[in-house]
């Protein structure tokens, strides 16, 4: 099971969460906000800001992923969009450069919420809390 840490009160990220959920067909995946205790404990014991929150995590067999590179391994393994993953033969900086004009301008462009993501019922089980 991989976990994907994301930005609770972000409308981009909850439209990407939306989209994975939708293309996950094995259901490989489950979700924490990174305002979340757990999304919390995550960053700190990584060394990233716990307030500043500008990126997705992706924790797979106790590798923890971060930026494009994250996004490209969590395509990976979603139906349709694995061809995604071919963009990680590119230089990270690179791929990095065009996630951070994304991250940084997210809220300008997307907007935010007040607060985290409720998931539907159907979607509970997906979500650690």
């Amino acid at each position: 099971m991989d976990i994907i840490f994301f930005d609770g009160v972000c409308n981009f990220c909850n439209a990407s969460v939306n989209f994975i959920i939708t293309h996950d067909s094995t259901r490989r995946y489950r979700f924490a906000s990174l305002q979340s205790e757990l999304g919390q404990k995550t960053l700190q014991e990584n060394g990233y800001s716990t307030v500043e929150l500008n990126t997705i995590l992706l924790l797979r067999n106790g590798k923890l992923y971060q930026k494009s590179t994250a996004a490209l391994e969590i395509a990976r393994y979603l139906k349709g969009w694995s061809w995604l993953y071919g963009f990680i033969i590119l230089p990270r900086f690179i791929r990095d450069a065009f996630y951070g004009l994304v991250a940084r301008n997210r809220y300008r462009i997307f907007g935010k919420s007040e607060s985290c993501r409720i998931p539907t019922p159907e979607e509970r089980s997906l979500f650690i809390v």
